[in-house]
């Protein structure tokens, strides 16, 4: 089974949805208790449509229950129910010979990252990474909703970035999302208020230093029902279209970081 799916342009940004994949190896599904419904819930669907707002896409394929690389690798399988927001996975303790499976994976999806990202550096002075995700803001129950204060519609995940090089970046694709005409109004946008970043970002950043600027954007998932997983299309393309109107003003932001760095 294909790990990953990649396209590569002329670009400086790549946009990636790392934890859009749902599919497990046939050996799991056995030990998997959880429903097509619940596994979703903690994915991230419609994410790999967003990629596609750029020429330089990255789509990881397994579910992030079968191996999550935006965790340490000994974090990466889920084996407790606190490695899964409470969640009994399994039912009952997976193989070693299963867990070693998983975790042959996550290094091929590793090396797979590895060259790709390479080979963009050999094109590039430096590399912005869009790091898609969206999270739950319902986790109590279908009508309980998370205080909007601690949970903003965008979240900007800026832990695994040197912003003495990236600032200018940062603010500027932080200004645009804000002030983007989101049907009428303007979404909420916050820094670090719920996610910082991943392992996938401190990777990129261990493995590159400052050539590549690892953004994890978050969006709180108002645009859809995170209980049914039923989308609002309406939401689905203007965010699609705010990710879009982004990239000639944070390339062109770029530059500056270049020139200060």
């Amino acid at each position: 089974m294909s790990l990953l799916k990649t396209k590569k342009g002329n670009s400086i940004i790549v946009a990636t949805a790392i934890h859009n994949g749902h599919s497990m190896r046939p050996e799991l599904l056995p030990y998997c208790q959880l429903s097509e419904m619940e596994r979703l819930r903690e994915e991230d669907p419609f994410t790999r449509e967003w990629v596609k707002i750029c020429d330089n896409q990255i789509h990881v394929l397994p579910s992030r229950f079968e191996v999550d690389i935006n965790r340490p690798r000994e974090k990466a399988v889920y084996i407790k129910p606190e490695d899964a927001w409470g969640l009994n996975v399994w039912s009952d303790a997976l193989p070693s010979s299963i867990i070693e499976k998983s975790l042959q994976r996550y290094d091929e999806i590793y090396s797979k990252l590895a060259i790709y990202f390479d080979s963009l550096l050999d094109m590039h002075k430096r590399i912005i990474v869009y790091d898609l995700h969206s999270y739950n803001h319902r986790r109590e129950g279908y009508d309980k909703y998370a205080p909007v204060e601690e949970n903003p519609e965008l979240n900007i995940g800026t832990g695994n970035i040197n912003k003495s090089v990236w600032g200018t970046v940062i603010d500027t694709l932080m200004e645009c999302m804000a002030n983007y005409n989101f049907e009428g109004r303007h979404l909420s946008v916050g820094e670090n208020i719920k996610f910082k970043g991943g392992h996938f970002g401190k990777w990129l950043q261990s493995r590159y230093a400052d050539f590549i600027c690892p953004i994890a954007i978050e969006f709180k998932k108002f645009f859809m029902n995170e209980w049914t997983g039923e989308a609002n299309e309406n939401h689905l393309v203007h965010i699609r279209e705010m990710l879009i109107s982004t990239l000639q003003p944070v390339t062109q932001a770029s530059t500056k970081s270049y020139s200060l760095s």
